[in-house]
């Protein structure tokens, strides 16, 4: 699939997903910055990831206080999602959702666990 297609449906499905969660989230989740990228290999430190991840938290969390300069944001990668879900389109649409939410709960302080128990794994 090319990534202009995935990065139209990817953004379609973030726009719709962010109007049904509660206000507060739905506040952090709009000034959040959400990077498309086709796979890892882009960021500063890329190299330490495995380069099959569906996507990433970077920055500092919203509980935590921040220098100026450490911007926090999401990044998905598309290709990996498409892969993941074997090429099926609403399938990829669902995984795009639950990949965002689990990278957006990081963004909110929740460990993996937190994250797990929300059924965001």
């Amino acid at each position: 699939m090319d990534f202009a297609t995935l990065s139209r449906w990817a953004d379609e499905e973030l726009k719709n997903l962010i109007q049904v969660l509660p206000k507060d989230v739905q506040a952090a989740a709009r000034k959040l910055p959400v990077s498309m990228e086709e796979k890892p290999g882009q960021g500063a430190f890329d190299e330490e990831l495995d380069g099959d991840e569906l996507g990433l938290f970077e920055g500092p969390s919203a509980m935590e206080e921040s220098d100026p300069s450490e911007l926090s944001r999401i990044r998905l990668f598309l290709s990996n999602l498409w892969d993941w879900v074997e090429g099926d389109e609403q399938d990829y649409r669902d995984e795009v959702g639950t990949t965002f939410l689990h990278e957006l709960g990081h963004y909110l302080g929740w460990d993996e666990d937190d994250v797990n128990e929300r059924g965001l794994e």
